[in-house]
């Protein structure tokens, strides 16, 4: 019985193994299925009502003077991402300490005429007058600087996922385009004001409260760049 569960959790083992090790050989994929909120949501039906047409300018839910920007949950609003990040560092520290210390023993002194005394301090003189000394320096001399200038553009649009209390939006909204199986993923999400949507639905993501942008690439050419997961774990725990 012992030696059966072994055999089924070296089994186990095996196969969680050999599927890390495969994790990253499959070509990236999109998923075309719609996401879950358009499975959820009804779908609507097309009916025409005759009961009170209005004026020539239409009313009913398109009419002709009619705001356009996003204002429910579902609606879709662009997002301009325009992030441009430049920084510049200097530093530079210098230390200097020396130090000097130094400790002399204590002498005897034999006072009157007696030879036998003044003999014996001479004696307990050469055992006690030991000096000591020492001298210590050190210096510390570093430098550093670095400099950062990384712009990043594009436009993705954003569905309106919630309607807060205050009248402001949190929005949610994913892109991934696949060519040549290099896969490119845009994601954003984060809170805005319906009043900084201009006329042409447009917001740009540097009016955003808790704006989260993600931006990464999945195919060959990421796959060469990355360490492997086993050199990451070595690294991680080798304390060298």
């Amino acid at each position: 019985m012992t030696r059966k569960i072994i055999t089924t959790i070296t089994l186990i083992y095996a196969i969680l193994f050999l599927s890390g090790c495969t994790a990253g050989l499959t070509d990236p994929e999109i998923d075309f299925e719609p996401p879950a909120y358009v499975e959820q949501m009804p779908a609507k039906e097309d009916k025409q009502d005759y009961t009170s047409t209005g004026s020539i300018f239409g009313q009913g839910e398109n009419p002709l003077f009619s705001d356009h920007k996003a204002m429910h949950v579902h609606d879709i609003v662009t997002v301009i991402i325009s992030e441009n990040a430049q920084s510049s560092n200097t530093a530079a520290k210098q230390l200097s300490e020396d130090d000097t210390m130094t400790l002399g023993g204590g002498t005897f002194t034999a006072t009157g005429s007696n030879g036998a005394v003044s003999a014996a301090a001479n004696r307990l003189n050469g055992l006690t007058n030991i000096g000591f000394g020492s001298t210590s320096t050190s210096a510390f001399k570093g430098a550093g600087s670095a400099t950062k200038d990384a712009s990043f553009t594009t436009t993705v649009s954003a569905r309106i996922v919630k309607v807060l209390s205050n009248g402001n939006y949190f929005i949610s909204g994913k892109r991934e385009i696949l060519i040549d199986n290099q896969k490119q993923i845009i994601q954003l999400s984060g809170v805005i004001r319906p009043y900084d949507i201009d006329q042409d639905n447009n917001i740009n993501s540097a009016q955003m409260s808790e704006a989260k942008i993600l931006y990464k690439t999945q195919g060959d050419v990421d796959g060469a760049t990355q360490q492997g997961w086993g050199t990451k774990i070595v690294k991680a725990v080798w304390p060298f």
